[in-house]
């Protein structure tokens, strides 16, 4: 009879009271962690198989709540095969549970894609779990619009949102809109009376109209800093309210490129990893060779519209994220880990669940080298990714 529990011996383990030395993690046939201790003995009676990871990491896996797409396949194409194609993709660097991310475009589009990622929910994909969705757009700014489509975009409408989310089979979990247009109150409360997660993006908001929605239930900004109002002295704009708001949790894409190195590491400081998300923004063409593809070329992984006119997603996978925000902050690995599990968990509604190792949870980790290269990849105790070696 097979091993009921599987054990994994030896790495450094990453819980949220701190790093256990020569830890053992105990994962149950449920794909659920059932113990972690350090020189202590396991409390279980059953059989256990046991897997030496020695001189490893073992840390928690990666949560991205804004994914595009990557290695050729887009969300927004709602096909199966693209969707698994993403989270093969995305697993293989460090990315355990993901929202499949939309953009702003016909609604009959929109539509197509949110029927068709919420079977994929459903059903299941076989790398990083994907837990659902984040509707982003078409309700936005056109003076903020960036790459979206500035054809497509809508107002708020209650009856056409509530159209979307029976469309989405309620598997949406976060949605970015811009509040300050008109409707965009109205729908916020909406949204969060249903529980989903509403993000400032792609807008124009002042700091007031900020606040405004803030009052409204709005605790979430999309990609800080990019496809917003900035921070001015006499109007601090969205960028200056998610620096200062406690109530917003500021989206990050930490590649270098949209955000300074400086300024990643002013806004670690100023809110501190627990009000920080760290995302990819990633797009089809993520991890691929650079060249044209569509209405978008990548040179040197950094993603433009053909006319230059803006930046277009990005090329990043959570594992370099991470790696960068290391170097551009100088703050270590388990400091920087809750903007990447925990905070992300909790704006996709799954902290129950997901974002620590902690007894009980999904067991989703990584097993890192001494580098922060992705070893191996573990959804609910399986392995969905593992890194080919020499020989």
């Amino acid at each position: 009879m097979a091993a009921q529990f599987v054990c994994y011996v030896g790495a450094s383990v990453y819980t949220p009271s701190g790093i256990v030395e020569q830890g053992k993690v105990l994962v149950d046939e449920h794909g659920k962690i059932a113990e972690i201790v350090g020189e202590a003995e396991l409390s279980v009676d059953s059989e256990v198989l046991l897997k030496d990871v020695s001189g490893l990491l073992l840390i928690p896996g990666f949560i991205d709540v804004h994914i595009h797409g990557g290695n050729g396949f887009s969300a927004m194409s709602g096909e199966y095969g693209h969707l698994d194609g993403i989270s093969r993709f995305h697993a293989a660097n460090g990315t355990t549970s993901f929202l499949a991310t939309t953009t702003t475009a016909p609604l009959e589009r929109i539509e197509y894609a949110l029927c068709h990622i919420a079977a994929a929910v459903r059903e299941g994909v076989s790398g990083a779990e994907l837990i659902g969705i984040h509707l982003e757009g078409p309700y936005i700014d056109e003076l903020r619009r960036g790459a979206q489509s500035k054809t497509d975009i809508r107002k708020p409408d209650g009856l056409e949102i509530e159209k979307l989310i029976e469309v989405a089979d309620r598997q949406i979990r976060l949605v970015t809109l811009a509040p300050e247009v008109r409707g965009g109150l109205e729908a916020v409360r909406q949204l969060v009376r249903l529980g989903i997660t509403v993000s400032a993006g792609h807008s124009n908001a002042t700091y007031d109209q900020v606040c405004e929605a803030v009052g409204c239930g709005l605790n979430h900004t999309t990609h800080h800093f990019n496809g917003m109002s900035p921070l001015h002295h006499r109007e601090p704009g969205l960028a200056g309210a998610g620096l200062m708001l406690e109530e917003l949790t500021t989206e990050l894409i930490c590649d270098g490129i949209h955000v300074h190195p400086a300024v990643v590491k002013l806004l670690f400081d100023t809110k501190g990893p627990d009000q920080v998300c760290m995302i990819t923004d990633a797009v089809t063409c993520a991890g691929l060779a650079d060249g044209d593809y569509g209405e978008v070329t990548m040179q040197d992984g950094q993603i433009y519209l053909k006319d230059g006119s803006s930046l277009a997603g990005s090329s990043l996978t959570m594992i370099q994220a991470l790696r960068n925000a290391i170097r551009f902050t100088g703050y270590p690995l388990e400091k920087l880990l809750p903007s990447m599990t925990m905070v992300p968990a909790r704006q996709a509604g799954v902290a129950a669940s997901k974002g620590s190792l902690v007894p009980g949870k999904d067991a989703d980790f990584l097993l890192l080298d001494q580098n922060l290269e992705v070893v191996a990849t573990f959804v609910r105790g399986k392995s969905v990714y593992r890194r080919e070696t020499d020989g």
